[in-house]
């Protein structure tokens, strides 16, 4: 790496320290040899419903075509676990084990779960923003610069490019995990017609460990580092439109936007750090809150309660479809509440006639759950009982 390109990333990481980024590194654009397994993977379908990614094709693999003049990438990450409020009634260790709390929050049956990432504000817009200062620094001190920035918002090898430029190794469940950090951030990109000399990839270090594999409600991890998105529960409640499978329906358990399941049982995660931004902090009214509650909003609560939100983007139908289906488990769960099961059937009641077919059905599945109608061993995965074998 010459003296200039040395100086010049320095300056770099500085400047993203700053702006709350945990990691940045510099790619190539020659990315040729991921190009098979992209397009084996999309032969396979696995990518469902996400028709974007097959109508990209190779560009997602080609810099330069997505970005005319592109010669080096710049890759940063950024930590999102929501800060802890001050709990002056807890011990600084049972404050702090926050997987703990969120696999017990698994096992509330009538509560839904929000994926972590999504309990604070728009990831897109934070990173997007701070990415977009990044560059116009690097521009500020090298002169005029072309770039563009990306955060998860267009044809990206994200991990891919993570990788090469050593911001970690790919785990076995395909998300990137580092050893200072777990796997608990997003990835942002920078393209730039300015070469930078690459940084250095890191070893991986998953070893023999499986449990990723294993703990997965609805076996979408086929195999290591083969992903099926299409039985993803993360893709059902976000991306996947229409009804959800009937059979992935009881596996889903209470868990209404993403699913951190392969993530919370990562041993690599035990050194996830907390995000020190507030803007990851955790949004009140949205996680851990009534089912019965949440079938009860409207279109016009939907929006207010989740502006600035990514769970904006499911749109109040899926929303119901969701928040329907974690019903329909929690009347099937063992040990629910009487007066629980009858809040959560008023709460289905007005949508069985509901102006969505796909509403409609899924509250009518939900209404038919009972405790006697699904075996012991579907509830165990539901609630991923399987988490206390990894600590």
């Amino acid at each position: 790496m010459n003296h200039h390109s040395t100086e010049t990333l320095s300056q770099c990481r500085v400047w993203a320290r700053e702006l709350g980024f945990s990691q940045i590194g510099v790619s190539g654009i020659d990315l040729s040899a991921a190009e098979p397994g992209l397009m084996a993977w999309l032969a396979a379908g696995f990518h469902g419903g996400m028709n974007y990614m097959s109508a990209h094709g190779l560009k997602r693999a080609r810099p330069a075509d997505l970005v005319p003049g592109t010669v080096s990438v710049l890759t940063a990450r950024m930590d999102y676990l929501p800060r802890l409020p001050p709990l002056p009634h807890l011990s600084a260790s049972a404050a702090n084990d926050w997987r703990a709390a969120e696999w017990a929050g698994l096992h509330a049956p009538a509560q839904g779960t929000v994926s972590l990432y999504a309990r604070g504000r728009d990831y897109h817009k934070v990173l997007r923003a701070r990415l977009q200062t990044l560059a116009l620094r690097l521009a500020e001190r090298v002169g005029p610069l072309g770039h563009r920035v990306f955060a998860d918002s267009a044809p990206v090898l994200e991990a891919e490019l993570a990788t090469r430029s050593g911001q970690g190794w790919r785990g076995k469940h395909t998300l990137v995990l580092n050893r200072e950090g777990g796997s608990f951030f997003f990835l942002g990109e920078i393209y730039l017609d300015m070469a930078l000399a690459p940084t250095e990839p890191v070893t991986g270090h998953c070893g023999t460990c499986e449990a990723c594999v294993q703990v997965c409600p609805t076996q979408a991890i086929l195999a290591p580092y083969r992903l099926d998105a299409r039985r993803c529960i993360s893709y059902l409640t976000i991306e996947h439109d229409g009804p959800i499978p009937l059979e992935l329906r009881p596996p889903m358990g209470n868990r209404i936007y993403g699913c951190d399941d392969c993530q919370l049982v990562c041993p690599w995660n035990k050194f996830a750090q907390r995000s020190p931004l507030p803007d990851f902090d955790e949004r009140a009214g949205l996680n851990a809150q009534p089912l019965a509650a949440l079938l009860g909003w409207s279109e016009a609560d939907f929006l207010r309660r989740t502006e600035g939100s990514p769970l904006r983007r499911i749109g109040h139908i899926r929303w119901l479809r969701n928040v329907a289906v974690a019903a329909g488990n929690a009347l099937a769960a063992p040990g629910v509440a009487d007066t629980e099961g009858q809040a959560l059937r008023l709460a289905l009641q007005p949508l069985l006639q509901h102006e969505s077919e796909t509403v409609r059905e899924h509250a009518a599945w939900a209404m038919a759950q009972q405790a006697s109608a699904i075996p012991p061993a579907v509830h165990q995965a539901m609630a991923s009982g399987r988490s206390g074998g990894v600590s």
